[in-house]
């Protein structure tokens, strides 16, 4: 368990130098002194949205934060574009704010901690603009500021007068991945399905939370149902499928016999979904957003049991909203971690699973769903958010550390 942390530690440092594109310990992020409003915190604004290295089709981030975006701008008469860099880096994405902000857009939308750095970049050069932040972490933004090591680890602030903070002009949103990756891991088991496999990407919070939070879920099923659970549990060390991590799905689906796979970590889900189809009624556990289309479409009718989702388009509509009744002063310096915010309606809350397309049967109905949501949201289920061990359980976990 001590190198499987240490593993854990060590890339959650090496993924924050892709974030920052040059950047150990968490320290707190301090909102900077008091700044000038930015046009954009007043009704009167234009919005752009910054692509991360994908596009507006990748059913993932980028699509997601678009089509709100557009939904948005479109209802209110607001002027709204897009903006794709030319390559995966912050100098690129720097570059396309600098477009935006020269072609009159007053707030710019980012999604995907790979932002970080380009937030750092640009706060304080454009005080005037107000940046919106999607899956940006403390974390993320804080070590941008430091040089770093062959490791990973801090040599010093870049700027030495230049301390870590998150300007007034912008304002970030992260999630409680573990409540979302706990109803998941809960719906699984209720559905029947008692082998069931975790594929991280690579082991940074978010995605540990997701991972551990599903454990959670499954394990609170299995004992309310009495079954008897194992979870295989394994990161591929990449953000994308690859031949090798489809061979490691083939093993689990064809030998071990997983019934359902949460494949944690952008485009790994590819992976998990070519083996799938080589099993009948294999399943596959979507992220971040609903994949049932894209997996589903893809690689296999139904294969698809739920998806746990963060709430990009709600954020984008709230934050827009409140940015065009002049409210900004509650947001900007800010990066909030968002969760359930509604006990009654769960489409009303910023981590869910997909109402439509999730497989509900008779051991976990729409009903049943609710009520866990209500029992979540009134505090009968706590979920731990701790990253830095596995939670303790009654069923079965089988950790392999990392494929490649």
């Amino acid at each position: 368990m001590k190198k499987f942390l240490a593993l854990i530690l060590a890339l959650v440092m090496s993924l924050s130098l892709v974030a920052c594109g040059g950047k150990d310990e968490e320290a707190p992020v301090e909102p900077a002194p008091g700044t000038e409003e930015p046009a954009g915190q007043t009704a009167e604004f234009s919005v752009a949205m910054i692509t991360d290295y994908g596009d507006i089709t990748d059913q993932s981030f980028n699509q997601t934060t678009y089509e709100a975006c557009k939904a948005y701008c479109d209802a209110n008469g607001v002027t709204f574009n897009y903006f794709k860099p030319a390559g995966n880096n912050t100098a690129d994405r720097v570059a396309m704010v600098e477009k935006a902000v020269d072609e009159g857009y007053t707030v710019i939308v980012m999604p995907g901690y790979a932002f970080a750095g380009t937030i750092v970049e640009v706060q304080d050069e454009y005080s005037d603009i107000t940046f919106v932040g999607l899956d940006v972490s403390e974390f993320d933004i804080e070590d941008c500021f430091y040089n770093h090591d062959d490791t990973g680890a801090r040599t010093g602030l870049i700027d030495p007068e230049n301390e870590p903070h998150v300007a007034s002009n912008v304002y970030c949103a992260v999630y409680q991945e573990e409540l979302c990756g706990y109803m998941a891991g809960y719906a699984a088991v209720k559905l029947g399905y008692t082998h069931l496999g975790f594929l991280g990407g690579m082991a940074v919070p978010a995605v540990v939370r997701y991972g551990y939070g599903f454990v959670q879920g499954a394990d609170a099923a299995a004992v309310e149902t009495g079954a008897d659970v194992t979870v295989e549990y394994v990161y591929g060390n990449q953000f994308s499928g690859d031949a090798d991590i489809t061979a490691y799905m083939d093993n689990w689906y064809q030998t071990l016999g997983v019934q359902a796979v949460f494949a944690c970590g952008g485009g790994i889900f590819i992976s998990a979904a070519e083996a799938a189809a080589k099993v009948d009624g294999a399943k596959v556990i979507g992220v971040d957003v609903d994949q049932a289309g894209i997996i589903d479409g893809g690689y296999g009718e139904g294969m698809t049991l739920t998806s746990a989702m963060k709430g990009l388009a709600p954020t984008v509509e709230h934050m827009l909203s409140e940015i065009a009744a002049g409210n900004w002063a509650n947001y900007g310096g800010k990066i909030e971690s968002l969760g359930l915010v509604n006990g009654d309606d769960p489409t009303a809350n910023y981590v869910q699973l997909p109402m439509e397309s999730t497989q509900w049967g008779d051991g976990f109905t729409q009903d049943d769903y609710k009520a866990l949501v209500k029992d979540m949201f009134d505090g009968k289920i706590t979920v731990s958010n701790d990253v830095t061990a596995m939670p303790e359980t009654t069923i079965t976990v089988n950790e392999y550390g990392n494929i490649k």
